[in-house]
């Protein structure tokens, strides 16, 4: 595949690499923009869906790790939640090598209008650090097990899944939650790449350097943009994922437009 990369296109996987590690940073569900920016390079939806799991698994290693180190992540807590996520994992990612590229295309639509309207409809306010001991019940273990498998098959707006479940149900603060689903998804989510990779469907050229951007984004987004980054990408992330919408329904043909401007 490096034959095949001229400096366009590492160009455009290091800016939406870097974009998707900064919105990450301050927002979330950029992930979006990963599988979008693959398709539109011309990688098939099913292997753009497997190679977003690349990039995915460097920044979410390396968020739990700075995590663990600023003594902000409850391991206890994360390994036992990361069972069920690894076993749903994998059979979520068994799920997409078998499915049809149509069928993918259709959720992934369904799951983009979703978030669509969350990201309308949600306000920006303050979240309150949650009180009492933090809790698992029974059916915690449940949820984990399907955001497992949802992260196997498809991946976008899994974050927002696993915070709902650790702020609502478990009633975690945000930093803890957070910190806990940078680590259940660390964990769980080489699984799914894993067989992915073994499947050939992975892209490493395109994922590595998707990666190389993403950790620069992260970077520079929590050094110097947190004062003024979620309402900017928000309305950001909103354009994309229309974009990518009228991709996925045949509305416009984002390769082709890109094409022109390479």
């Amino acid at each position: 595949m490096w034959q095949n990369l001229t400096y366009e296109i590492v160009a455009i996987l290091l800016v939406s690499g870097f974009m998707v590690g900064f919105i990450n940073t301050l927002a979330g569900g950029a992930s979006i923009i990963s599988i979008t920016t693959f398709m539109v390079l011309g990688l098939p939806i099913t292997a753009a869906n497997e190679t977003n799991r690349l990039p995915v698994a460097f920044s979410n290693i390396a968020a739990a790790v700075n995590f663990r180190r600023n003594k902000q992540l409850n391991l206890k807590i994360g390994l036992r939640l990361a069972v069920p996520a690894i076993v749903g994992n994998i059979l979520g990612s068994l799920i997409a090598m078998k499915v049809d590229e149509q069928i993918i295309r259709i959720c992934l639509g369904v799951v983009l209008s979703i978030i669509l309207v969350f990201m309308l409809l949600s306000t920006e306010r303050r979240l309150r650090k949650a009180s009492g001991e933090v809790r698992i019940r029974p059916i915690d273990y449940v949820w984990f097990l399907l955001i497992g498998v949802y992260g196997g098959y498809i991946y976008v707006g899994l974050g927002y899944m696993v915070l709902a479940v650790a702020l609502m149900s478990m009633r975690m603060d945000i930093v803890a939650a957070n910190a806990m689903k940078t680590f259940v998804l660390a964990v769980s989510t080489p699984f799914a790449l894993a067989l992915f990779m073994l499947n050939g469907t992975v892209v490493y050229t395109f994922g590595l350097i998707h990666a190389a951007g993403n950790t620069l984004g992260a970077f520079v987004a929590s050094q110097y943009a947190v004062g003024w980054g979620v309402k900017f990408l928000k309305i950001f992330l909103i354009a994309v994922i229309l974009g990518c919408i009228a991709d996925v329904l045949g509305v416009i043909n984002l390769h082709a437009l890109l094409l022109k401007l390479v």
